[in-house]
C-alpha cells in the first residue's frame, strides 16, 4: 500500500450545520435526484461485498503450510530452502509501493487484473513443479514464490483505496471488516480442497492461481459502476455504522461456521455441502443493496411525515466517525491553537518531561517515557521525522515480535504437525489458525464499537493483543500434545489478526493519515525481515534434529518429534516477550496524547 489520499478524502474543517434546513432541503429533491442518491448508495455497498469477496479469497499466503511439505519434497531442498520461499512471499511486501505508482497512473480495475495475472503466473508455475509437469531451477520458483506475494499486495491496495475512496467518514469501520476477511482465506480454500480432491495437497496451488482471477472477474461489474463521492448527512452516517454492524455480524456467523462445521468434512458429500454454506453466507451481504434502496424507498414515500428523533441506539456520532476530522479539526482552529501552545505553553510534552528529568534526572525509565512524546495524534510526518521518531521504533519492536512470529508460525505450521506426529490434521490447523485469526481482525473494530462507552487507546488494545503470543508459544514448548497445539495455534492466529487489522488505523494516528500509505509500507518491512530470521533460525534447528530423525523417499531431511521446534518455540516466546514489553512502554508513552484527543473530542461535542 503506497498511496496518498485523494483531495475530497483530506481532512477538511467542521462546518455547523441546520440539521432542521438539511432535512427540508433533502424534502425537496426532485424524485429523479432522490432515485439517482439511492442507486448511488447501493453501488457503494456493492463495490464493498466485492472488496469482502476480493480479501476473502486472495490471502493465499496463509495456506503456504497445507502444501509446504509436499513443495519441499518435490524440489528435494532443505528446510532452510523451504523457509526461502516462504520469505520470498513475504518479501514482495517490498514492493508494495508498486500498485500505489500504478494507481497513479492506470485505472484500478487494471490494477485489479494485474494482481490476478501476478498470481495466476506465480502460483500457476508452482503447481506445474509440484506436479511434475515441468521442472524449473531453484531461483525459479524463487520468483514465483516473490511474484505470487506481491500479487497480494496489489490486491489489498485496491480494496483500501475502494474502502477510502465510498466510506470516507466510515473508513475504519470499512477496512477492519475487509480485512478481516483475508483472514478467513485459508479456511475458505480448506473447505475447497476438501470438496474437490482432499489427497492432493498440490490442488491448494491450483486453487490459489485460479480462484482470485475468477472473483476479480466477478468484482469487475461494481467496481466499474462505482458511484461518484457524495457527502453524507448525519442520518446518513448512523444508517451506514448499523448496516456495518450488520455485516459485523454476518462475518462472525461466517467465522463460527468456518471454525465448526470444517472438521466435520470428512466425507466428500458432505464437504461439497459445507463448502457451498460457505460461499452462500459469502453472498448474504448482497442483500444490504436491496435494503438500502427498500429502506430509502420507504422513507421518501411512505414515511416522510413522520420522524424519530433522538434514536436509542446510536453507534457512533457522525462528528466521531470520521476519527482524522477529529485529530485535526478546523483548520483555523487547529492554528490558532498552535499560536496558543507556541506562545503560552510552546511544548506541553517536552514541558512534562522537563519536569519529571528535574524531578528524577537520574531515572533512565523517566526519561525513556518522556523524551520525545507525541504532543497531538495526526499530525503528519515526514519520512526522516518518522524514523527519527521513538515511538515508530517501539512500535515497530512490537510488530515485529508479535504479528510477524505469528506470520512465521503460520508458515511453519506444516512441519510442525508433521514432527509431532499430526500431518493428517495439518488442514484442520491451518483453518484453526484462519479462523482464529479472521476473529482477531474482527475485533480489531472493537475500540470503534465501543469507544462512546469505554475509551481505551488503541496502543493499549495492542498490547492486549500482543499478550496472547507468548502464552501460545511457551504452551507448545511444554507440552507436545494435540490439544496443546489447538491451542496454541488458536492463540497464535487471535494475537496476529489483531494486529494484522488494527496496524493501519494505529499507523495512521500516531504518524498521520494522509501519510499513512507510505509509512504503513515502511513499518511492514519488518514483515520479510521477520520472515528470514524466524524462519531461517526455526530451519536451523529442525534441520539440525533432522540427523537424528528420518529422511524421505527423495532424500529431504524429516525431523520427528517434539526436539524439532521445542528450542524455537521458547526462542519465539522470549522474543515475544520482547514484544510486549515494547507495546506497553509505546502505549504509555502516547496515552496521554490519546487523552487529549478525546478531551477535545469531548469539548467539540459540547460545543457544536
Amino acid at each position: 500500500l503506497a498511496f496518498s489520499l485523494p483531495y475530497n478524502l483530506q481532512t477538511k474543517p467542521k462546518t455547523k450545520i441546520n440539521k432542521t434546513k438539511t432535512s427540508e432541503i433533502r424534502s425537496s429533491f426532485p424524485d429523479d435526484a432522490g432515485g439517482a442518491l439511492m442507486a448511488g448508495q447501493s453501488r457503494k455497498w456493492m463495490i464493498l461485498v466485492a472488496t469482502i469477496w476480493i480479501q476473502a479469497f486472495t490471502g493465499t499466503n496463509f495456506d503456504f503450510s497445507a502444501y509446504s511439505s509436499e513443495l519441499k519434497s518435490v524440489l528435494r531442498i532443505s528446510q532452510v530452502q523451504l523457509n526461502y520461499l516462504a520469505v520470498a512471499s513475504d518479501l514482495g511486501k517490498v514492493f508494495g509501493w508498486s500498485s500505489g505508482l500504478a494507481l497513479m497512473y492506470f485505472p484500478i480495475w487494471t490494477v485489479l487484473f494485474a494482481a490476478a495475472f501476478m498470481g495466476f503466473v506465480g502460483y500457476g508455475v508452482q503447481w506445474l513443479v509440484i506436479t511434475n509437469f515441468i521442472s524449473l531451477p531453484y531461483i525459479v520458483v524463487f520468483l514465483c514464490c516473490l511474484l505470487a506475494g506481491l500479487s497480494i499486495c496489489w490486491f489489498n491496495t485496491v480494496c483500501f483505496v475502494l474502502c477510502i475512496s465510498n466510506f470516507p467518514a466510515n473508513r475504519s469501520l470499512a477496512l477492519s471488516l475487509t480485512v478481516s476477511f483475508n483472514g478467513v482465506s485459508a479456511a475458505l480454500y480448506t473447505l475447497a480442497y476438501n470438496a474437490i480432491n482432499p489427497t492432493s495437497p498440490e490442488l491448494y496451488l491450483l486453487l490459489n492461481a485460479l480462484i482470485p482471477l475468477v472473483i476479480s472477474f466477478t468484482a469487475i461489474i461494481p467496481i466499474l459502476r462505482q458511484p461518484p463521492f457524495e457527502p453524507l448527512p448525519p442520518d446518513g452516517v448512523r444508517r451506514d455504522s448499523l448496516m456495518f454492524l450488520i455485516l459485523n455480524i454476518l462475518a462472525a456467523l461466517n467465522g463460527v461456521y468456518l471454525l465448526l462445521f470444517e472438521s466435520n468434512s470428512s466425507a466428500l458429500t458432505s464437504a461439497r455441502l459445507l463448502f457451498g454454506g460457505a460461499i452462500l453466507l459469502l453472498i448474504l451481504p448482497l442483500c444490504i443493496p436491496g435494503l438500502v434502496i427498500a429502506r430509502n424507498w420507504y422513507l421518501r414515500t411512505i414515511h416522510t411525515s413522520f420522524r424519530l428523533e433522538g434514536s436509542g441506539f446510536i453507534l457512533v456520532d457522525p462528528d466521531e466517525l470520521e476519527l482524522h476530522k477529529g485529530m485535526l479539526a478546523h483548520e483555523a482552529n487547529r492554528e490558532s491553537y498552535q499560536l496558543l501552545t507556541d506562545d503560552v505553553v510552546p511544548n506541553p510534552v517536552k514541558t512534562i518531561a522537563v519536569e519529571e528529568g528535574d524531578a528524577d534526572e537520574s531515572s533512565c525509565c523517566k526519561k525513556l517515557i518522556t523524551r520525545g512524546q507525541l504532543e497531538l495524534l495526526g499530525i503528519e510526518h515526514s519520512l526522516w521525522q518518522l524514523l527519527s521518531r521513538a515511538d515508530f521504533w517501539f512500535y515497530y519492536v512490537a510488530y515485529f515480535c508479535g504479528g510477524t512470529i505469528g506470520l512465521v508460525y503460520s508458515n511453519n505450521l506444516g512441519q510442525i504437525a508433521q514432527s509431532l506426529g499430526q500431518s493428517s490434521n495439518t488442514t484442520t490447523l491451518v483453518t484453526l489458525y484462519s479462523s482464529f485469526s479472521f476473529f482477531g481482525r474482527l475485533l480489531s473494530a472493537t475500540p470503534d464499537y465501543i469507544r462512546a462507552k469505554v475509551y481505551f487507546a488503541r496502543t493499549g488494545w495492542l498490547a492486549i493483543a500482543l499478550l496472547p503470543t507468548p502464552i501460545a508459544l511457551f504452551l507448545l514448548a511444554s507440552s507436545g500434545t494435540a490439544s496443546a497445539l489447538q491451542v496454541g495455534t488458536a492463540l497464535m492466529g487471535l494475537s496476529s489478526g489483531f494486529i494484522f487489522a488494527a496496524a493501519v488505523s494505529i499507523t495512521s494516528e500516531l504518524f498521520g493519515p494522509n501519510s499513512v500509505g507510505v509509512n504503513h509500507n515502511i513499518l511492514i518491512t519488518n514483515i520479510p525481515i521477520g520472515s528470514l530470521i524466524y524462519g531461517f533460525l526455526a530451519a536451523l534447528v529442525y534441520d539440525s534434529h533432522g540427523t537424528t530423525g528420518i529422511k524421505s523417499m527423495t532424500d529431504s531431511v524429516v525431523c520427528m518429534g517434539r526436539g524439532c521446534y521445542h528450542m524455537t518455540f521458547v526462542w519465539w516466546g522470549c522474543l515475544s516477550v520482547l514484544g510486549l514489553g515494547s507495546s506497553l512502554v509505546l502505549f504509555i508513552r502516547t496515552r496521554k496524547a490519546y487523552q487529549r484527543f478525546e478531551q477535545a473530542r469531548i469539548s467539540s461535542n459540547i460545543d457544536s
